[in-house]
């Protein structure tokens, strides 16, 4: 106990030191991973540090697990030897609520960062819940709501530096952050709110404008597919046809069955309708207004848009996890509506008794504003059909940063448009695109469902790209990203193809024997 107690008073004063200039003590060493948990952090409950043994192809780590007052839980993972001397955080999908530290692959998963050296750490967003679409949690509580809707990433980053710095006698020389969906919204929240907490930042299919998406645009979709007796119009077996018939208007069967921009493809609904056919070759005239709904997007009672875009075209083959529902288990989009508009939208909130159809498209987003506030990283404003970001990158490229978004143009989850359009005003704020790229790149990935989640169409998973090595030579060697190299592999990792993904607006044309990024 002596031993412990002079490791931990050893380490406290080395920190004070280091934080206010002067020698550093002794570094905690894979040996003294344990002292750790006796550290004191401003605000910050630290509940166990202990070491971790290398399994499968995570090395050997010192585990760190605490909470930042109120409610903020976090892990930190420091390896115990062969630190890369860089910092790497992750963001969490839905509205979070639990502490996915082994999440797989790339998307919200801290062990990407761990395996490549780095010490690395995640977040609950500030709450406790039953899974990432339960909204239970920010019923009758505004601190939490800020929590996960700006305060979970930036002091979570603040406690894991104080952490490297202990463990290893000095502080990380390059900090990263890496989110995806609410993770990717939290991305562009820390490079606009928090410009100095990372030196480069992974923003994927961010869900920039979580009232216009989640509330307005989550309860157009679901209100039209929902019929007078409360059922689904448009199943899943009947959606394929919509599935066959955009693969074949948009070109996909040249583009290796993706759809590469669905902007570029004029596709109608209505080219599926019933007259006097086989049923199962058609659509009746219920379930063609459904697709014509969610391809338009949400408007009020007088046709004003209420976020940029529908449901993209190409999309098709995800629709069965997110919009209708996959096998036994129900579609996802509508569980997410119910509990942000139960719980999370407005205030105070309506409660269990709310239902996604009382929805008002005229009325009820005006009501989200308050919310916008604390939510959102950038809203859409109907009136003017504009995007408004929270703030410019201004603080950020002065603070050397650099902003990497990527987004699949199958997403019919978050939808694409808005990072586009996003994106389209941030250059505006900044100058131009080529001003803009200086700091920031957007990449458009076709094919690529919702993070990379769903892999049944011919778009990438999420492991296809790797954002993270092209922001690392950005951030360290000053080379900005031209292009990632998007691949398709089958279920044994086999690569079934490879083409390039270009820095928006930038597409690939053929080039002799393959594609190379040119002006659209």
């Amino acid at each position: 106990m002596g031993r412990s107690f002079g490791i931990a008073a050893g380490l406290l004063a080395g920190l004070l030191a280091g934080l206010a200039g002067g020698p550093m003590a002794a570094p905690a060493l894979a040996g003294e991973c344990g002292a750790l948990a006796n550290l004191r952090i401003e605000a910050v409950n630290l509940h166990s540090a202990a070491e971790v043994p290398a399994s499968g192809d995570l090395p050997a780590y010192c585990r760190v697990l605490g909470t930042v007052r109120p409610a903020i839980g976090f892990e930190v993972r420091l390896p115990l030897r062969d630190w890369n001397g860089k910092y790497y955080g992750t963001g969490c999908g839905g509205f979070c609520g639990t502490l996915l530290s082994d999440a797989p692959g790339f998307t919200n998963a801290m062990n990407y960062g761990l395996r490549r050296g780095y010490a690395a750490s995640t977040m609950d967003g500030g709450h406790w819940g039953t899974g990432s679409a339960d909204g239970r949690w920010a019923a009758g509580d505004l601190v939490a709501r800020m929590d996960w809707g700006q305060r979970a990433v930036t002091e979570t980053a603040r406690v894991s530096k104080v952490l490297v710095r202990a463990f290893y006698d000095r502080p990380q020389r390059k900090s990263y952050f890496a989110g995806c969906s609410t993770g990717g919204r939290m991305a562009a929240m820390e490079a606009l709110k928090y410009p100095k907490d990372f030196d480069g930042i992974i923003s994927g299919a961010p869900a920039l404008d979580y009232t216009g998406l989640v509330a307005t645009g989550f309860a157009w979709v679901a209100k039209a597919n929902t019929g007078p007796d409360g059922r689904p119009i448009l199943t899943t077996a009947r959606a394929r046809l919509a599935t066959e018939a955009v693969a074949a208007a948009c070109g996909a069967k040249e583009q290796g069955g993706l759809v590469a921009d669905p902007r570029q493809c004029r596709f109608e609904p209505s080219s599926l309708r019933c007259t006097g056919g086989p049923a199962q070759t058609c659509l009746r005239d219920a379930e063609i207004g459904v697709l014509e709904k969610w391809y338009a997007g949400p408007t009020d009672s007088a046709g004003l848009a209420l976020y940029p875009g529908g449901i993209p075209l190409g999309s098709e083959a995800h629709w069965p996890r997110w919009l209708t529902g996959l096998g036994n288990a129900p579609a996802i989009l509508p569980l997410f509506a119910g509990d942000f508009l139960r719980y999370m939208a407005f205030w105070p909130s309506p409660g269990p008794g709310y239902r996604v159809t009382d929805f008002d498209f005229s009325a009820d987003p005006a009501r989200l504003a308050p919310q916008a506030q604390t939510y959102n990283a950038a809203t859409y404003d109907p009136a003017s059909a504009t995007v408004r970001p929270v703030a410019d990158l201004s603080a950020f490229r002065e603070a050397g940063g650099k902003l990497l978004i990527y987004h699949g143009w199958a997403d019919s989850l978050v939808t694409p448009f808005m990072t586009v359009a996003f994106y389209e005003a941030l250059a505006k704020g900044a100058g131009g695109l080529d001003a803009l790229g200086q700091t920031a790149r957007l990449f458009m990935v076709p094919g690529m469902d919702h993070c990379g989640i769903g892999t049944e169409g011919p778009g990438i998973a999420d492991t296809g790209i790797d954002p993270l090595t092209a922001l690392e030579r950005w951030v360290e060697a000053g080379e900005a990203p031209r292009e990632l190299v998007a691949t398709k592999r089958d279920a044994g990792g086999t690569a079934l193809w490879s083409r390039p993904v270009c820095a928006y607006p930038q597409v690939p044309r053929a080039d002799g024997a393959g594609l190379a990024c040119a002006a659209p």
